[in-house]
């Protein structure tokens, strides 16, 4: 038995690695089998989503869009016959009052905001995002709530027959990707269910993302921007930039947040070869000049960014269509910044905050409190997003800090998937001082065969759980590489921002932090709650869980522990297999 072969066996027994043992140079040979068992479609939910998994790997999709990065035209032409093929025409959406957001950092929480928002005012809302957290449905919501499995497993079966009697026998490709397939989902439903208007997030890009299929959105948003998909967006974040502003449309005004000089100015030049009019949205400090200060549904300060972009996006939506009641201008600061119009500032209308007020985005710097243990949950995945995580961590745990009857034990949950640079991300993490580190892939169980929203066809678990051990290694390494205790009193804050007190409080390390791989998220939960969080009890620890000495010997200690705070971040896959287990409710 191979080298790589043995760690895989010993991650999925014993669940618990040792950094040092682990050898990732060795190529892994093919993994246990992701391909389901050949059946006949069904028309239950858990049937429509396993057929839906098998488009997962359809041609080779993401080659494809890496090949044809510099002609989006390509993309659109394939989607628009998939929209033909599916029984609509691209002027079909015209009909839909689109708000159209793109962005590297925080373009979900934006949609989340204006949403809710513009359902504030009474309105019938569609929105539309991705990635799904627990059950796929989720990326598909009618006043915010995800379609019902009746509602979902009705339209799916729909189009996939639609497109299935439509197909071209001289082609190879008879279905949409999976991403692909969803978006044309979102657009039948939002059609039949009436909508008032609909929030559409971006993919991955911009230019060649299918949703840029949409002609005539009402207005178009673009979040914070960084490095993120390099493979397929660019090296740089100007190339992102250009990506991102590919959504921009003749005439239709478009609102972005303060960026870099650099994607900036690229977002300006975008926007000017087409005459799109582009705002700078204002900080949220403006608008709260005069009144109350906003309340945010979503924690973190990186949030009032978001929540400015959306409050643009939504008033220009309500302009518009001829909404009364926006909420009066004032008047006090430049027009032009950054040779670019500034948006309008403006005292926001009760509606504003009390849609502001209850946002609700789950993953997204979302705290759990239950008994001893806090969970911390945040899908940060690039570097930006991960500096805003630790911020908003080390917020949260100053604010919820209570002297305990023992001691305090922090734990990091984390995993990374793509191409993106895993080793940047935990240098990132490192200063948050934790005891240990846990690493798992995103697999609630060893074996998803029951849980199909949670499948991905596109890895094996040979592969998984290497890249599990890869970040082992590279957090051991910056553990070792840590030459003086000083860097501990320093997380990587903005310029200017005060040192954590709590932080710094906390004994400077003289070794490096422990760290363990579990084969599952279920698993490493099971480590880090040894029963002690009142919902997520499971039936009894898998045997052996306990077999490897850093398992044992941190078993002792979080039973002991008066307070466990676990930070879950890296990715939101891991996030919404860590909420599936721990929130039961989301299940259903």
């Amino acid at each position: 038995m191979s080298q790589a072969r043995c760690h895989l066996r010993a991650a999925l027994f014993l669940a618990a690695v040792s950094p040092r043992g682990a050898t990732t140079g060795v190529t892994a040979r093919r993994g246990l089998s992701a391909w389901p068992a050949p059946q006949e479609p069904g028309m239950e939910y858990q049937d429509a989503v396993r057929t839906l998994n098998t488009l997962q790997t359809n041609a080779g999709y993401l080659e494809q869009v890496k090949r044809q990065r510099g002609d989006p035209q390509t993309q659109l032409e394939a989607m628009k016959l998939y929209l033909a093929r599916s029984g609509l025409q691209v002027e079909d959406l015209d009909q839909l009052n689109i708000i159209h957001v793109t962005g590297t950092k925080g373009k979900g929480s934006t949609c989340a905001f204006t949403e809710r928002v513009l359902r504030s005012y009474g309105l019938k809302t569609g929105f539309f995002s991705s990635p799904h957290l627990v059950q796929v449905r989720e990326r598909i919501r009618i006043n915010g709530q995800p379609i019902s499995p009746e509602l979902f497993t009705k339209h799916f079966w729909h189009l996939y027959h639609r497109l299935e009697e439509t197909k071209d026998s001289s082609s190879c490709v008879s279905m949409p990707a999976y991403f692909r397939f969803l978006t044309l989902m979102a657009f039948h439903i939002f059609l039949q269910e009436k909508v008032d208007l609909a929030v559409v997030e971006v993919g991955i890009g911009g230019a060649y993302d299918c949703t840029n299929i949409i002609r005539k959105p009402v207005v178009c948003g673009v979040s914070s921007l960084g490095i993120d998909h390099t493979s397929l967006l660019g090296d740089t974040v100007e190339e992102i930039a250009w990506q991102k502003g590919g959504i921009f449309k003749r005439g239709v005004p478009a609102f972005t947040v303060l960026q870099p000089d650099g994607p900036l100015a690229v977002l300006r030049d975008r926007a000017q070869q087409i005459s799109c009019p582009l705002y700078l949205c204002p900080p949220l400090e403006a608008l709260e000049e005069g009144g109350p200060p906003l309340t945010l549904g979503l924690d973190g300060e990186h949030q009032r960014f978001n929540a400015a972009l959306a409050l643009q996006l939504a008033r220009c939506w309500l302009q518009q269509k001829g909404h009364q009641g926006l909420g009066e201008l004032k008047v006090s600061r430049p027009s032009v910044l950054r040779q670019m119009p500034l948006a309008p500032v403006f005292q926001p209308t009760p509606h504003m905050r009390h849609g502001l007020r209850d946002t609700e985005w789950l993953g997204r710097t979302q705290v759990l409190r239950r008994g001893p243990l806090t969970w911390y949950l945040d899908g940060a995945h690039t570097a930006s997003s991960v500096q805003a995580c630790v911020r908003w961590f080390h917020q949260a745990l100053l604010r919820g800090h209570r002297p305990g009857r023992g001691p305090e034990v922090r734990i990091l949950l984390f995993n990374s998937t793509g191409d993106r640079d895993s080793a940047a991300l935990l240098k990132l993490l490192q200063p948050c001082q934790f005891d240990y580190a846990v690493f798992c892939p995103n697999l609630t169980e060893v074996s998803s065969a029951g849980n199909a929203d949670q499948q991905n066809f596109m890895v094996t678990l040979d592969q998984v759980l290497l890249r599990c051990l890869a970040h082992q290694q590279y957090w051991s390494h910056l553990a070792e590489a840590q030459a003086s205790p000083d860097l501990w009193s320093s997380p990587s804050l903005e310029p200017g921002e005060p040192t954590s007190s709590l932080l710094a409080s906390h004994p400077p390390r003289t070794h490096s932090t422990s760290s363990l791989v579990f084969s599952c998220i279920s698993h490493a939960l099971q480590w880090i709650s040894q029963g002690r969080d009142p919902v997520f009890q499971p039936p009894s620890l898998p045997q052996g869980l306990l077999a490897h000495p850093v398992a044992g010997s941190g078993a002792g200690v979080l039973r002991e522990a008066g307070a466990i705070h676990v930070l879950v971040t890296g990715s939101l896959h891991l996030v919404g297999g860590v909420l599936k287990l721990l929130e039961p409710a989301l299940s259903q």
